[in-house]
């Protein structure tokens, strides 16, 4: 017998044991979108946490002991994909960089990093790519095991572990020579240790590799390049003949252009991108996280108040770059830099995304299938697609005409069960 059920908030809380009890659940929302384009008037059914019917309406069979939800005025998306976040870290104006990797506790980080991961899972986001612990060594591979236990909720997550930075360049900066602080990733240089760097934190469990391609090297200093395109290139090899890739934190435009003609697969945050370096990346194919959020972020945490006060130069820099990256046509990735300020308040990047230039569609293409395509889990998360696992977000209205609507969350599904 098939039960008809008008999904309406008060019935959110009853979902989950829906989920438990029947084999197969057909989902109508009034418009899907596929990680592609949308689609009005189709259906969507999955059976045992997998997807395995998506459709027009009335174009495949429906099982006889299926539960059919009808979600009316609202969007069916995939899970969404955070393309940049640090987990154990949590805004900076609650508690400065510094102070977290020096004062906080690890087992308190690693309390902190549940109720995120809890918080972006809530909030539609069904994977999640981390750049660095920020300290706590290898950390996130343990925290990805609970996950993939059952023994904590939250997204899936891609791990980096420690970052390579060149020695003396990265923090926390002691004040004094003769003082050595711990650091906030690993220390590596030239060709041969960054090699054995890589491949440490590959055996470790990293699914990528992160580089510092340019930092300040001190307090205050505008950023320079970390190392030379013969070293990145090493790394690149090295790191792609594992089957993994690399990402470069890069700001400065010889950073950028540096790490992109070594082969780097996406690159972050790119603020001083400038014509030649986009083109060249949109002609290797490199990804781009622009992290505008953490740039607006900062800026509050200085004391600048959006719509009151002047722009700042950085948020200025921020938007110039991302529409020159735009228009010439770099591949761009949705990543936020989430953890500079809150967990579950990822949706953060993907407004400054449109308000900045892209389209609204653009940007949801970004959040689920280009950051697939771009991560390598393009068989695992991004698209509404028969064979996927069933890694769904519902929100009311249609965030592919306003994007704000990705906000309004009814319905999340983490392999077939509900956690929203």
């Amino acid at each position: 017998m098939r039960r008809t059920i008008l999904l309406a908030p008060i019935l959110f809380l009853s979902f989950h044991a829906i989920a438990q009890s029947t084999v197969s659940i057909l989902l109508k929302p009034d418009r899907v979108f596929d990680g592609e384009q949308v689609f009005t008037n189709y259906w969507v059914l999955v059976d045992s946490g997998k997807i395995t019917a998506v459709g027009a309406a009335g174009s495949f069979a429906v099982p006889k002991n299926c539960s059919t939800i009808v979600l009316k005025g609202q969007t069916l998306l995939p899970g969404l994909i955070e393309g940049h976040s640090h987990i154990f870290l949590h805004p900076y104006n609650e508690t400065k960089w510094e102070d977290q990797v020096l004062k906080e506790s690890r087992a308190e980080r690693n309390a902190r990093a549940v109720n995120h991961l809890r918080a972006t899972l809530k909030a539609g986001f069904t994977t999640t790519r981390d750049l660095g612990t920020e300290g706590l060594m290898y950390d996130d591979v343990g925290m990805k095991i609970a996950l993939m236990k059952g023994i904590i909720p939250g997204p899936d997550l891609i791990t980096s572990t420690r970052a390579i930075v060149a020695t003396g360049s990265y923090a926390p900066v002691s004040p004094s020579p003769d003082v050595t602080l711990p650091q906030g990733a690993a220390e590596a240089d030239g060709v041969a240790g960054l090699v054995h760097e890589a491949r440490t934190q590959i055996g470790k469990g990293a699914d990528f590799i992160k580089v510092y391609a340019d930092v300040p090297w001190a307090p205050g200093k505008r950023a320079s390049p970390s190392f030379t395109e013969a070293e990145l290139k090493a790394l690149v090899d090295a790191v792609n003949s594992s089957g993994r890739y690399v990402a470069a934190h890069a700001v400065t435009a010889e950073g950028m252009r540096r790490a992109v003609e070594a082969g780097v697969k996406t690159l972050e945050h790119g603020d001083q991108g400038t014509r030649e370096v986009f083109e060249l990346m949109k002609a290797k194919g490199v990804g781009y996280c622009a992290t505008l959020a953490a740039a607006e972020a900062y800026a509050e945490y200085a004391g600048w108040v959006k719509g009151r006060d002047p722009e700042p130069a950085s948020v200025t820099e921020k938007k110039v770059s991302f529409k020159l990256a735009v228009d010439i046509g770099v591949k761009i990735c949705m990543g936020g830099d989430v953890g500079v300020y809150a967990h579950g308040d990822n949706a953060r990047e993907m407004e400054l995304m449109v308000e900045y230039g892209m389209k609204p569609l653009d940007v949801l293409k970004a959040t689920t299938s280009v950051n697939a395509d771009v991560f390598g889990i393009d068989q695992k998360a991004g698209r509404i697609r028969t064979g996927l696992p069933a890694d769904i977000l519902v929100v009311e209205g249609d965030p592919s005409v306003n994007i704000k609507q990705i906000r309004n969350v009814r319905l999340v599904l983490k392999n077939g069960t509900a956690v929203k």
